[in-house]
C-alpha cells in the first residue's frame, strides 16, 4: 500500500509541475504548484519522513501563497487587474488541482492513518530534534548565511516595491 501511494503521489507531483510550466495563466500555475508541493510533501509521508513532509507542507506551500500576495500587494495594478484574476478564477481553474488534490487527500487518509506507529522496512522516523541538531551543528554557517540571503532579498524588495510620494 505504501509503494502505490509512493508512485501516485509521485505521479501528481510530475503531472503538476509540468502543468505550472506550460500553464499560461500565473493564478492557475500557482494553484498547481501548490499541489505539486503538496505531492512531494505525500511523497516525504509515504517514505515515513512526517517532519519534513509537514516542513513542506508549512513552509513552501505557506510561502508560496504569502509570496504570491506579496507579489500582487506590491504591484497594485488596479481595477483592470481585479477583473482579469475574476476571469482566471473561474471554476474550470479549479477543476484539475481540486481533483488532483481530492486524491491526495484519500491517500493521505489511507496510508497513514492504519501506519501510525510504523514506517517502511529499514527506515526510522526523523524527528525535529534530529533535524535540528544537523542543521545548527555542521550546517550553522550555511543556515546562518541562508538567513541573511532571505533578509537582504526582503529588504531589496521593499525598496524596489515601495512608491515615491
Amino acid at each position: 500500500m505504501v509503494e502505490f501511494a509512493f508512485y501516485v503521489a509521485s505521479t501528481v507531483a510530475l503531472f503538476s509541475t509540468v502543468m505550472v510550466v506550460v500553464n499560461t495563466h500565473p493564478v492557475h500555475a500557482l494553484l498547481y504548484l501548490v499541489l505539486s508541493l503538496l505531492s512531494v510533501a505525500m511523497v516525504f509521508f509515504t517514505l515515513g519522513a512526517p517532519f519534513a513532509g509537514a516542513l513542506e507542507v508549512i513552509v513552501y506551500a505557506g510561502a508560496i501563497m504569502v509570496l504570491f500576495v506579496f507579489v500582487v500587494m506590491m504591484l497594485n495594478l488596479g481595477r483592470k487587474t481585479v477583473e482579469q484574476e475574476r476571469a482566471w478564477l473561474k471554476a474550470s481553474g479549479w477543476i484539475g488541482p481540486l481533483v488532483l488534490s481530492l486524491i491526495l487527500l484519500v491517500q493521505l487518509v489511507l496510508v497513514l492513518a492504519p501506519m501510525s506507529h510504523l514506517t517502511p522496512a529499514g527506515t526510522q522516523i526523523i524527528d525535529a530534534k534530529t533535524i535540528g541538531i544537523a542543521l545548527f551543528g555542521p550546517y550553522l554557517l550555511a543556515v546562518e548565511l541562508a538567513s541573511t540571503l532571505l533578509l537582504a532579498g526582503l529588504v531589496a524588495a521593499y525598496h524596489l516595491g515601495r512608491h515615491e510620494d
